[in-house]
């Protein structure tokens, strides 16, 4: 076997050391090892103060991240979570994340998270009984729920909560909204649509001057259009529509082409798994009227069935090695592909105009720096262009994203 295995491939045991004990070993060193987004805030200065654990749903090693880090809130939904961050954050300041009428949304993501009404106040006396304090109730309504009226629903029953906690005397002056917001042009509901509501029952039921701060989780309104995504065709075939032998009205057979692309859903094109979304692509060059279109679907590269793009689509007549460009594909793209994948596949041009970095650089560069500024990176963009060269030598091998 030499050339292939060597005794660093393996963790090596004594006789009588069993599954169990090596589990034991591994599991306590994994929690150990754990790393958070509260690591990466902190690290660009966020003090900890300003973090709020907002998921309900945390690793026992995450919670005593926080308790050493000196973050304090964090939020639940149920007592189990309750008596886990009892035990090992006691100091920990709690946010009951409250349910939501999701059912027009996309996701439905009170079927996962969030505390009925009727059993708030159950879990307020258990927090109280347990010696923890709870200063506030946050919700969060999926991306791409339709109604606005959601939001003012949800306002009010964190009112109604808020009440409870005092009876019970919680402090409570903290309200998270969630997020989800929509920050495209052309959504089904535009985002001050949804903050004129938002802004409607913080006046009724949180008025100004109540000593309630207001927090939002804005990641999806400020990413949704982020990037504009180019991949490229590495492979196509035409398949039949109908079983041989079956014509059309021109005496053909219907046939689709099949592309295949080199990312799919479980890498930049996660959003269609995750919010049934039908990306629409855009060829880099317009193509003449004149040529015919045909009916056409797009696939990623993974080898099952389930890794398709998006279909009933009309496209001209595209070859092995065309590109095709995606727009707005920020949220549940770039990000979840490093999740997945373990690593980003790909190449990231980043483009900003020079109006807006004279805006930005007295404030990005310390003053000292100012007489290096030129050195330490020049943008060779205007608005929206995409640049050719960069300032950071590229990182990431393509699929392309820009």
């Amino acid at each position: 076997m030499a050339g292939y295995l060597s005794e660093t491939d393996f963790v090596m045991v004594e006789e009588g050391f069993s599954t169990r004990d090596l589990l034991e070993e591994l599991t306590l060193g994994a929690s150990q090892a754990t790393t958070t987004e509260m690591e990466l805030v902190q690290r660009i200065g966020v003090p900890a103060s300003k973090i709020i654990y907002a998921h309900p749903c945390k690793q026992i090693a995450q919670i005593k991240y926080a308790a050493k880090h000196g973050v304090q809130l964090l939020s639940f939904d149920n007592e189990m979570e309750l008596a886990k961050v009892v035990k090992s954050h006691p100091s920990a300041k709690m946010v009951l994340c409250i349910a939501t009428d999701d059912s027009h949304s996309l996701s439905h993501l009170s079927l996962k998270f969030g505390a009925l009404l009727k059993s708030c106040r159950h879990l307020l006396q258990n927090a109280k009984e347990s010696h923890v304090e709870v200063v506030g109730v946050s919700f969060h309504l999926c991306s791409g729920c339709p109604d606005p009226q959601a939001y003012a629903q949800s306002i009010a029953d964190a009112r109604v909560v808020f009440e409870m906690g005092a009876q019970l005397g919680h402090r409570m002056h903290i309200l998270d909204l969630g997020g989800g917001f929509p920050g495209v042009e052309g959504a089904k509901v535009r985002f001050e649509e949804i903050a004129s509501v938002i802004n409607s029952a913080l006046d009724l039921y949180f008025p100004e001057g109540c000593g309630v701060d207001i927090l939002a989780q804005l990641g999806r309104y400020y990413v949704s259009s982020a990037f504009t995504l180019a991949v490229s065709i590495i492979a196509k075939k035409e398949v039949l529509l109908e079983q041989p032998g079956r014509e059309d009205e021109t005496g053909s057979v219907p046939k689709t082409i099949v592309y295949h692309l080199d990312e799919g859903i479980y890498g930049l094109f996660n959003s269609v798994l995750f919010e049934n979304t039908c990306p629409t692509p855009t060829l880099p060059k317009k193509p003449s009227t004149e040529q015919p279109l045909h009916s056409s679907s797009l696939w990623g590269p993974a080898l099952d069935g389930c890794d398709c793009v998006a279909e009933g689509l009309w496209l001209p007549q595209l070859h092995v090695g065309d590109w095709l460009v995606f727009e707005n594909m920020g949220a549940y793209t770039v990000g979840m592909s490093s999740l997945f994948g373990g690593a980003r596949t790909c190449h990231i041009t980043y483009a900003m105009s020079r109006v807006a970095w004279e805006a930005l650089r007295e404030q990005l560069l310390p003053a000292e720096q100012d007489g290096d500024a030129e050195g330490v990176c020049k943008p060779l963009s205007c608005g929206w262009e995409i640049t050719d060269t960069l300032c950071v030598a590229p990182v990431f091998t393509p699929a392309s994203i820009m």
